[in-house]
């Protein structure tokens, strides 16, 4: 028996809310309360989705966000282990930790939207409109950071600057990762989809101004969202 397995013998299964973003708080909540100690081996995938009454790739994504907290780390062919009992302050996401992210992507995006504004065709506005369409209504997670990186892809395409455009895509996997933390742990999507609306308003309006400083908003409303996750101020 798993060091863990006599502490999830007791969870009943998830009610919906977020199923991902439930499980996800149950398992940091005994992290960090000590429940689950350091050095613990958690149940399998398999165990733990059977106990919540959710699919594995609900677990996947709560676990997943464990670990973009430090909390926890997974070793192939071993498991997933407790490896700190708070949050680190520095979210490691791909090849990129999220601050590196946030100290870059202003300096990037905020042009990219002011460039969009003057330089976009009637086609990029109706493909940034479809996207954000689609995630209005988009309930999986993780279909939707997929769509919310397309979106930001989208802007910096629009801008008709390459290097912005070439930026952006390297990033996109470190960004959804980002995003799916987010997301996961403070519940931003609708929050998300209202700035993504704000930013391609202005980009459709031609206002260069306005669509840098929408961008500018969405970002720092992300940033703040980074330093709760990680306590930081």
């Amino acid at each position: 028996m798993n060091l863990s397995d006599s502490w999830t013998a007791g969870q009943g299964p998830i009610v919906r809310v977020s199923a991902a973003e439930a499980v996800f708080k149950a398992i940091r909540t005994a992290i960090e309360s000590g429940a689950l100690a350091i050095g613990s081996k958690l149940s399998s995938e398999a165990l733990l989705a059977q106990q919540y009454g959710v699919s594995r790739s609900v677990i996947r994504e709560a676990l997943r966000s464990c670990t973009a907290l430090g909390l926890t780390e997974t070793l192939t062919g071993k498991g997933t282990f407790v490896i700190a009992s708070r949050a680190s302050s520095e979210l490691v996401l791909g090849q990129y930790s999220a601050r590196s992210l946030m100290e870059s992507r202003p300096h990037i995006e905020v042009p990219a939207a002011e460039f969009a504004a003057s330089r976009r065709t009637a086609e990029q506005l109706e493909q940034m409109r479809g996207i954000l369409a689609l995630m209005a209504e988009e309930d999986d997670p993780e279909i939707w950071v997929s769509l919310d990186a397309s979106f930001h892809a989208a802007v910096a395409k629009a801008s008709g600057n390459d290097v912005f455009e070439r930026v952006v895509n390297d990033i996109r996997d470190a960004m959804a990762k980002q995003s799916e933390t987010i997301n996961l742990i403070t519940g931003r999507a609708r929050t998300s989809d209202a700035e993504h609306l704000h930013i391609l308003d202005a980009i459709a309006a031609g206002d260069s101004t306005a669509a840098g400083h929408a961008m500018s908003v969405h970002l720092t409303a992300v940033d703040a969202a980074l330093n709760i996750i990680t306590g930081a101020h």
